[in-house]
């Protein structure tokens, strides 16, 4: 186990960036592992196994005496999870949201999205809130089964889709405690069409990896 809180973080982050991986492409080698996450590849071996062990990675056999990863749903969950930390914890945080979503927003837009809710009252939503102003996209509601009823920077909260009193075009999902869980249940609720995501999130977009 890592003894101080540097090693920790350090430790966090070699995890997340194994889990982004193993997300991106689950049949890359393991040395190809090692180069892209910068460590030696005897860690990325005793990494996995850590992973394997806990639940988050599953493996198979593939051709070629070769092996596949593939994320697990608790994979993705402490994926989530460690992108949180890191993103809170992170000076750059504001600045990557912000340019994230306003790179959501003109992609809605140029799918013809004028209408948007929020999914996920969080810090990230704030960003979105001020970035929908700038890209011309109306919030019409925030979506939170955790938040009382009333409003968000001028925006109606509700608890559910069902509550939201306007026609909406599509949903952007600003959840930072349940990332997949909301756009997994958007995703089947409207069409993965209607979905918009920053990519800060990292969230899987084929729910095949995480089911493996």
């Amino acid at each position: 186990m890592p003894d101080t809180l540097q090693d920790r973080e350090a430790d966090s982050g070699i995890i997340l960036g194994l889990l982004k991986s193993v997300e991106q492409d689950g049949g890359q080698s393991q040395r190809r592992l090692a180069a892209e996450l910068g460590i030696a590849l005897g860690l990325v071996n005793a990494y996995l196994k850590r992973c394997v062990s806990k639940g988050l990675v599953k493996v198979q056999n593939v051709p070629a005496r070769r092996y596949a990863y593939y994320l697990t749903p608790k994979g993705f969950a402490e994926k989530s999870r460690l992108t949180v930390n890191y993103l809170t914890s992170s000076f750059g945080f504001f600045r990557e949201a912000k340019a994230d979503c306003l790179v959501m927003f003109e992609t809605g837009r140029l799918r013809g999205f004028r209408s948007v809710v929020l999914a996920g009252r969080s810090d990230l939503a704030e960003i979105a809130v001020i970035c929908a102003m700038e890209c011309q996209i109306e919030i019409v509601a925030l979506v939170d089964p955790k938040s009382a009823p009333g409003h968000f920077l001028g925006v109606p909260v509700a608890a559910s889709f069902d509550e939201v009193a306007k026609s909406f075009d599509a949903v952007a999902i600003t959840d930072l405690e349940s990332t997949y869980e909301s756009w997994d249940r958007a995703r089947l609720r409207f069409g993965e069409g209607r979905v918009l995501l920053p990519r800060l999130l990292g969230v899987m977009k084929s729910r095949e990896s995480g089911e493996q």
